[in-house]
């Protein structure tokens, strides 16, 4: 990662040859100051700043994100109508692997998995009965490798072993 002002970070032959040096990690580069004022302001004029200065992403986000992807990390998601969680597992891992870090009775008794892609509960713009009409949501069992950004719901027996 490399804190640079605002000429270094549109100086593309800099950031080239600072992005060599560490290759063939990635190379984040982010202005420190300018990611403070980002963080003080709403979304909108976050975006707008954003925009401005030619980046499509904050430096914080790219570095999150590229983290993840370094230490080999997804999420998956869980919904009630009280909360909707994001849960952080390791890309591989399956359905049942991916229940026992909600909680280990899951796994241990995981049956199946009721699973929609993020992009499908986008598209029916969060309906659960669009989505089961359309017929994408998906029963999966225990050898399903979960994918980055599935909405699932475990279903499970705790008197199981």
């Amino acid at each position: 990662m490399f804190n640079v002002d605002d000429s270094e970070l549109q100086n593309s032959e800099l950031k080239k040859k600072l992005a060599d040096s560490v290759a063939p990690a990635p190379a984040i580069f982010l202005n420190a100051q300018f990611e403070s004022e980002l963080t003080e302001l709403d979304e909108a004029d976050a975006r707008e700043m954003l925009q401005d200065a030619g980046l499509e992403e904050s430096g914080l986000d790219q570095l999150a994100r590229v983290g993840f992807d370094i230490l080999g990390l997804q999420t998956f998601l869980t919904a009630g109508e009280k909360e909707v969680r994001a849960w952080q597992i390791h890309k591989g891992w399956t359905a049942p692997q991916a229940a026992g870090v909600i909680h280990t009775d899951f796994e241990k008794g995981f049956i199946k998995a009721e699973v929609v892609s993020y992009d499908d509960f986008v598209d029916a713009n969060g309906s659960m009965a669009k989505i089961k009409e359309e017929g994408k949501l998906r029963l999966e069992g225990k050898d399903y490798v979960m994918q980055d950004g599935d909405i699932v719901e475990f279903k499970f027996n705790v008197s199981k072993a």
